[in-house]
């Protein structure tokens, strides 16, 4: 029955740090895209011949900046799925 218990709080343990991971990946990423865009924005209205420039570095830029979340999503699908601290229980 101990065992039981301690399955499920390490089940329960594992959610949370799984929604958190993604949660707060996407939280980050949500304020790099604003902050980018409105920075993308002012420039190209400061000096509006550099604007093809300087949207393809933006472009380059915010593929780099999902790539944060998308690692999230992985890991925290890797600890509800597949979960390693499950082999310090002794079980497999």
């Amino acid at each position: 029955m101990e065992n039981v218990t301690q399955i499920a709080q390490l089940m329960s343990s594992t959610v949370i740090a799984a929604g958190l991971v993604i949660g707060l990946g996407g939280g980050g990423a949500a304020i790099g895209f604003g902050l980018l865009g409105g920075k993308f924005l002012e420039s190209s209205a400061r000096q509006p011949e550099l604007t093809n420039m300087l949207q393809t570095k933006m472009f380059i830029v915010a593929g780099l900046l999902d790539a944060v979340p998308i690692i999230g999503v992985a890991v925290g699908f890797l600890l509800l799925y597949a979960n390693p601290f499950l082999g310090s229980l002794g079980l497999k």
